[in-house]
């Protein structure tokens, strides 16, 4: 315990540079870059959306700020590198909403709670998207497939096991009256890899996000039949809702979101979602995430918990459903 007698004494006045040093250290940051880390692979959904936001937290913090993927272990292995750097500020991550499934499917400890969450900066609603020149013309006819098909004789990518694409196909098997794991589920390290191996004919189709398909649909190689959502994407006019295309009543809207890991100084913290903020409103970005039919998204760090509570509540009766969950 420090006393009056000790603050008066020699060791005092030693210790009084350290009393200012945590505002001086605020004060300076950032005096360096900023690493993002990024879970999954270059090219998908989360990567497309952190390197929009990571522009412009450059310009609000005045430092680069690089996007790093760090893929592996259905995600975990990023995630866990963001909860475990050191709270400096000079970490950030984008985490996804795997976050609330790890602990329930036995992968590991990481959960909301493992870190500072800041807020959910998207919404990206899960679609149907088929080879372009495969059997699939329309959301129906995927359905129609899906009730014909043997168990497991259809296959889906697009995240690990468990992950958003898996829970998405797996609410779609249900609301078809079907078991949530009719459909062979391929484990992948995102939505672009899945992309490739569905174009290369190895998957039937794909859940995956419309906003990820873009580039191939632009190019012939795929197509979105459908948008698992209340409303059509901006970005895809012409592409209807499910329920719109099939009369399903089923819906799933994927998020991702920016945290930190636990223990940032205040001050500190307190900078950086400022900064955060301000990038997410910004013009350039709001609008580059709009344009790809993404949908922005900030609230605060309590709205996002909240939240992440009860996304986490769903997401365990899922895979309960599915025969995954292990806690």
């Amino acid at each position: 315990m420090i006393t009056r007698r000790i603050l008066l004494s020699g060791a005092g006045v030693l210790a009084l540079p350290l009393l200012v040093a945590a505002p001086a250290l605020a004060q300076s940051y950032p005096n360096r870059p900023v690493q993002m880390i990024v879970p999954w692979a270059a090219g998908g959904g989360t990567d497309t959306v952190a390197r929009i936001l990571a522009a412009g937290l450059e310009r609000e913090l005045g430092q680069p700020v690089n996007v790093v993927n760090r893929t592996g272990g259905n995600g975990m292995t990023g995630h866990s590198a963001i909860a475990t750097a050191t709270p400096d500020g000079y970490t950030i991550g984008i985490a996804t909403s795997e976050i609330a499934s790890y602990k329930t499917l036995g992968l590991g400890d990481i959960t909301p709670e493992s870190f500072d969450l800041v807020s959910r900066i998207t919404t990206i609603p899960s679609g149907i998207t088929v080879k372009a020149d495969g059997p699939y013309k329309s959301a129906n006819d995927v359905i129609a497939a899906l009730k014909g098909a043997a168990k497991n004789e259809l296959s889906a990518s697009g995240t690990g096991v468990g992950g958003a694409w898996h829970i998405a196909v797996a609410g779609l098997n249900k609301a078809v009256g079907l078991s949530a794991d009719h459909v062979k589920y391929v484990p992948s390290q995102g939505g672009a890899p899945a992309l490739n191996e569905l174009v290369a004919g190895g998957l039937s189709f794909l859940t995956v996000s419309p906003i990820e398909a873009r580039a191939l649909a632009d190019a012939g190689r795929v197509k979105v039949l459908a948008v698992m959502d209340t409303q059509r994407l901006s970005s895809y006019p012409d592409v209807p809702t499910l329920k719109e295309a099939t009369g399903l009543d089923w819906t799933f809207v994927n998020w991702f979101s920016l945290v930190l890991p636990k223990g940032v100084p205040a001050d500190v913290k307190s900078k950086l979602i400022a900064a955060a903020r301000k990038a997410h409103a910004r013009p350039e970005v709001q609008n580059t995430l709009k344009d790809r039919g993404i949908t922005p998204v900030w609230e605060t760090p309590e709205q996002f918990a909240a939240f992440a509570g009860n996304f986490s509540k769903t997401a365990g009766e899922i895979l309960t459903d599915l025969g995954l969950a292990k806690k």
